[in-house]
C-alpha cells in the first residue's frame, strides 16, 4: 500500500471513530436503546484500532527501510574496501592470466573472450558483450580449450581460480 493510501485510509477511519463518538454522545442523551449505542462503540473503537494498525504499520515500514539503506550502505562500504584492498592483488593476477593464455598462443580474440569465460559470462553474453555472434564465439572457446588442453569452461575457471580458495575442511565425524 502507498504511503499517501495509508494516511487517506487512517483519516478516514479516524473520522469515522469520531463521528460514531458524537453520535453515541448523542444518542445517549436521547435514551437511545442500550444496544444500539454499543454497536455504535464498537464501530468506533474498530475504526480506532485500523488507525493505530496502518499508522504503527506506517512506521515499522519506515524503521525498516532505513534499516535496509544502512545495510545497503555498509555492504556498499565493505565492496568499496575490498576492491581497495584486492586492487594490487587483482591486478596481479589479471597480469599472470594474461602471461599464461599468452603462453597457450591464444589471439587477442581468444584472451578476451578467456576473461569473460572466467567472469561467468555466457556464449549469448559474450556474444552480446564483443558485438559478434554466438557461432563465433563458440568457436573461439573451442579454440581455446584446444589450445589450452582444457575440456570446457569449468577445467578453465579451475586452472586459474583453483589455488585461490582455501581447500574446504572436511568434517570429521565422531562415532560412538
Amino acid at each position: 500500500m502507498k504511503n499517501n493510501e495509508r494516511w487517506i485510509i487512517a483519516t478516514i477511519l479516524f473520522v469515522i471513530a469520531v463521528l460514531a463518538s458524537i453520535d453515541i454522545y448523542n444518542d445517549y442523551f436521547e435514551g437511545v436503546a442500550l444496544w444500539h449505542i454499543s454497536i455504535e462503540a464498537i464501530v468506533g473503537l474498530v475504526a480506532l484500532a485500523g488507525v493505530f494498525y496502518l499508522v504503527r504499520g506506517r512506521f515499522r515500514l519506515q524503521h525498516s527501510l532505513a534499516r535496509e539503506q544502512q545495510f545497503s550502505k555498509d555492504l556498499q562500504a565493505e565492496a568499496e574496501k575490498w576492491k581497495q584492498v584486492s586492487k594490487k592483488y587483482v591486478k596481479g593476477l589479471s597480469v599472470e592470466i594474461e602471461n599464461q593464455l599468452d603462453r597457450w598462443g591464444l589471439t587477442e580474440a581468444e584472451k578476451e573472450v578467456s576473461f569473460l569465460l572466467l567472469k561467468g559470462l555466457s556464449n549469448k553474453e559474450i556474444a552480446e558483450v564483443r558485438g559478434t555472434s554466438t557461432q563465433t564465439v563458440r568457436s573461439q572457446t573451442n579454440a581455446i580449450y584446444s589450445k589450452s588442453g582444457l575440456s570446457g569452461r569449468s577445467e578453465l575457471s579451475a586452472f586459474f581460480l583453483e589455488d585461490l580458495l582455501p581447500p574446504q575442511k572436511q568434517e570429521t565425524r565422531l562415532e560412538g
